[in-house]
């Protein structure tokens, strides 16, 4: 009996001891990992969504109607606008939205499930891709930036954040006083309209951008969207979706960079009317320096500009102010050879004057010598010239020298009158400097009126 009554008598002590390991037992570490694994079991996106039991290589309803796939598009930012390579680059959420009935699943709470993206690579996603891009990469860092939510009636949210330089064809006539409208168009590459119809899920509000974006160059008028048909000959009709965005140039650098020195070095050509024409090195250098200034500035333009064959509202404004200060330089070139013909003309007119030394023996530059041969009116026709008393030997002795002098004098009166009424205009070299300063501002201030009501 003693043996028993010491087992009945221990019987709690046991119980007491049972209860402590089954405590420790789910307390223990290794019961939480159990725990654990059983869990993430229970909800492994393979088992959960079935992937093993389907084939995702074909797309949903294969040889049936079309997938519907919405797009939304969220712009992050706007990088670079480049006119030398005639693209930009653009950062934005790309988001598609269809329904694949393969993946759906039981829910009681119809709570959405998020997956990272390697998922993709086990499941049908669209085959959207950008036409007329560039270069394009998906963002990775710290791992791929691609999300797919997954609801349980099988409709998918795929979203990625995607980085993309694409085509711009500009046009640069009016340049920098232009407007550019660029596009980023998204399109099937595999699947037709008959069997993927990509639509912007909510109209014109599937399209939104950041408040922030900002471009050092350009004002961001508007972005909007559109969708047409595109066909190609070889595959067929495809769905293609447009995001237009309006960009119009900040016309300030401009004019600080290009429009004012332009116009400053036009108007330091004219500062050589009011020097003297006679100061040859200083109209001179003045003329060349602002010439070669002026070409320093289309070279600086153009540098910065593709090889475009047609003409920029900016060429048209540098070539003429480069006209201006050329026409500058030749108004000089001609006074100046207009001085040297004028001075010519001077010295021959000398040289006819005075041809032969007057034998006259006159002692008095307005004392002629007339005798009894002569006429009272032939002495009053001698207006201004004196009477010297000289015997009647010397008279006849210097008689024939005084009637060769007398014509001497007539012939070169005469000629020296036609010469200042032929070389009037050459003799007033300085009149062209004085109208110069009146038509040439007036030109170039004619021609800015009507370049800038024009372009702007």
């Amino acid at each position: 009996m003693k043996p028993c009554q010491t087992i009945i008598s221990s019987y709690p002590f046991f119980l007491l001891l049972f209860f402590c390991f089954v405590l420790m037992f789910f307390c223990s570490p290794l019961f939480k990992k159990m725990l654990d694994q059983t869990k993430t079991h229970q909800v492994r996106s393979d088992h959960l969504l079935r992937v093993d039991d389907h084939d995702f290589t074909m797309r949903p309803a294969f040889a049936g109607p079309a997938v519907p796939v919405g797009v939304d598009v969220q712009v992050e930012s706007l990088d670079s606008i480049s006119e030398v390579d005639m693209d930009f680059t653009m950062t934005l959420y790309l988001r598609h939205y269809w329904k694949d009935e393969r993946l759906s699943f039981p829910s009681k709470t119809n709570k959405s499930m998020t997956f990272d993206g390697r998922l993709v690579k086990k499941i049908w996603v669209p085959d959207v891709f950008f036409v007329h891009s560039k270069r394009s990469f998906i963002h990775d860092t710290t791992t791929e930036n691609i999300m797919i939510r997954v609801y349980p009636d099988g409709h998918v949210l795929y979203s990625l954040r995607v980085t993309v330089t694409s085509a711009c064809n500009m046009d640069f006539s009016r340049f920098p006083l232009d407007t550019q409208t660029c596009t980023l168009e998204l399109e099937s590459y595999a699947y037709t309209d008959e069997d993927l119809m990509l639509y912007w899920k909510s109209g014109d509000e599937s399209l939104s951008t950041d408040d922030k974006i900002s471009l050092s160059q350009f004002l961001i008028q508007k972005f909007h969207t559109t969708s047409r048909l595109a066909f190609y000959s070889s595959t067929g009709w495809y769905n293609r979706l447009y995001i237009n965005f309006t960009l119009r140039r900040h016309i300030f650098f401009f004019l600080l960079q290009t429009y004012f020195p332009a116009t400053l070095m036009v108007m330091l050509s004219w500062v050589s009317f009011w020097i003297d024409c006679r100061a040859v090195p200083a109209r001179v250098s003045l003329g060349i320096t602002t010439v070669l200034t002026m070409s320093t500035i289309i070279t600086g333009v153009n540098a910065s500009m593709p090889r475009v064959s047609y003409i920029k509202a900016v060429d048209i404004y540098l070539w003429v102010s480069f006209v201006f200060v050329f026409l500058s330089v030749l108004e000089y070139a001609a006074i100046n050879y207009l001085t040297t013909v004028h001075d010519g003309t001077d010295r021959k007119s000398k040289e006819k004057v005075n041809p032969l030394p007057c034998t006259c023996d006159i002692t008095h530059a307005r004392t002629m010598i007339l005798d009894e041969a002569y006429s009272k009116p032939d002495a009053n026709s001698l207006a201004g010239y004196t009477q010297a008393p000289v015997s009647a030997e010397e008279a006849a002795d210097k008689q024939d020298h005084m009637v060769v002098c007398l014509s001497l004098a007539n012939e070169a009166t005469g000629a020296k009158r036609k010469t200042l009424r032929g070389l009037r205009i050459i003799q007033n070299t300085h009149v062209i400097d004085a109208y110069s300063r009146m038509i040439f501002p007036g030109a170039f201030i004619f021609f800015n009126l009507i370049y800038w009501s024009v372009y702007c």
